[in-house]
C-alpha cells in the first residue's frame, strides 16, 4: 500500500460518520512491510523553508507530503492565523503577542526574517529578509491546500473556548472539518470542541503520555477507544521522578515509549492511529515503518521523501517489530 493511499484511508477515517468509510481501517503494524507510515509536514516543513507560510505549504506539496501540520494562534480582532513562537520576536521583524496584535497589523511583519541556511561556504544567510512573506490566515492556509490533502491543526493559544469558535468558523466556511484532525498539548481544546459534532480530535496528551508510561513502567495495557488518533514524541527528554517520605529524587532519561509492547496496547480494542512526533532520519523512519506507525512527523519534507522511497525498495523489519 502507498503512502497516497493511506493518505486517502485517513481522510476516510476521520470523516467515517459523513462518508461511510469506518470499514476501512488503516494498517495495523503487522502489515508493516506492506506500508509505510505517512510524512506529515512539521509547520509545513519548518527545516525547508520558513514554518507556517505559504510558501513551506506549497514546499510540502511539491515534496509529496502526505498531510500537513499548522500551528494556530489567534489575532486581538478573532483572526486565526498561522504562527508558533510565544513571542513574534522569534520568527518575524516584529515583538509581541499574536494575541496582542490585529490581522491587519500582523500582515506587515515578515515571517521568514530568522529563517537562516547557509551558502555554499558554510555562511549562515537570511534570504528571506529580502524577500519578505507574511503569516497567513489559517482561511488562506485551507484555500492553498488541495482538499484532498489531510490537515492537522495545533491549537497553541489560550483562552481555548475563543479559539475553538473562531477555528471551527473557518472550518466551517471552508467546508474542511473531513479532511482535519485537532491537536493541542493543553487539555482544555478538548472540552473546547467538544461543543463541535464535526470536530476530530487527537486523543489529549495527557492520555497518551500515561497509556505509554503504564505499559513502559507497569507493563499496564489501558488501550484507547477504535478509532482514536495518538501523537507522541518518537523520542522525548523526560525526568522520572520518584518521592520518598524525606524528599524525591530525580533521574533523565531519554525516552523511547513508542515499542511493539506499546502498538499492540494501542490497538488492543481496534485500529487506534498512531503518529510518532520528531522523526528526521533513515534509520527512525525505517523502525517507525517496522512498527506500523501510521504517519510520522517531520521538519523535512524534502528529505524525508527522498528517504521513504529508499526505504520502500528494500523494507526489511526484525522480528521485534511484530
Amino acid at each position: 500500500m502507498t503512502s497516497r493511499a493511506l493518505a486517502s484511508l485517513w481522510l476516510c477515517a476521520i470523516a467515517a460518520l459523513m462518508s461511510g468509510c469506518a470499514s476501512q481501517a488503516l494498517p495495523r503494524h503487522v502489515d508493516a512491510a506492506r506500508s509505510l507510515p505517512m510524512i506529515v509536514a512539521h509547520r509545513g516543513g519548518t527545516a525547508d523553508f520558513p514554518e507556517n507560510t505559504l510558501l513551506a505549504i506549497s514546499g510540502a506539496l511539491e515534496h509529496q507530503a502526505d498531510a500537513i501540520w499548522l500551528s494556530v494562534q489567534l489575532t486581538r480582532d478573532g483572526v486565526p492565523v498561522l504562527y508558533r513562537p510565544a513571542d513574534l520576536s522569534a520568527n518575524t521583524d516584529g515583538r509581541g503577542t499574536v494575541a496582542n496584535m490585529e490581522f491587519a497589523a500582523l500582515a506587515q511583519l515578515n515571517a521568514g526574517f530568522n529563517f537562516a541556511s547557509a551558502d555554499a561556504n558554510g555562511a549562515t544567510m537570511f534570504p528571506y529578509r529580502a524577500h519578505p512573506l507574511r503569516i497567513p490566515s489559517l482561511a488562506e492556509a485551507l484555500n492553498a491546500i488541495p482538499p484532498s490533502i489531510p490537515l492537522m491543526l495545533d491549537m497553541k493559544a489560550l483562552p481555548a473556548d475563543r479559539q475553538a469558535a473562531a477555528v471551527a468558523r473557518v472550518l466551517d466556511e471552508a467546508n474542511a472539518w473531513d479532511r482535519t484532525l485537532l491537536y493541542s498539548t493543553d487539555a482544555a481544546y478538548q472540552t473546547a470542541f467538544a461543543a463541535y459534532p464535526r470536530a476530530r480530535l487527537f486523543e489529549s496528551r495527557d492520555a497518551t503520555r500515561g497509556r505509554l508510561a503504564n505499559v513502559a513502567l507497569a507493563h499496564d495495557c489501558s488501550p484507547p477507544p477504535p478509532g482514536a488518533w495518538a501523537a507522541f514524541e518518537w523520542s522525548r527528554k523526560m525526568e522520572l521522578v520518584e518521592t520518598f517520605t524525606l524528599g524525591e529524587a530525580r533521574s533523565a532519561v531519554n525516552a523511547k515509549l513508542w515499542t511493539p509492547q506499546a502498538m499492540t496496547c494501542f490497538r488492543a480494542r481496534g485500529d487506534a492511529h498512531v503518529m510518532a512526533i520528531g522523526i528526521d532520519d533513515a534509520e527512525a523512519y525505517r523502525a517507525a515503518a517496522c512498527l506500523g506507525i501510521d504517519a510520522v512527523l517531520v521538519d523535512s519534507p524534502r528529505t524525508m521523501q527522498a528517504i521513504r522511497e529508499r526505504i520502500g525498495q528494500s523494507l526489511q523489519c526484525a522480528d521485534e517489530a511484530h
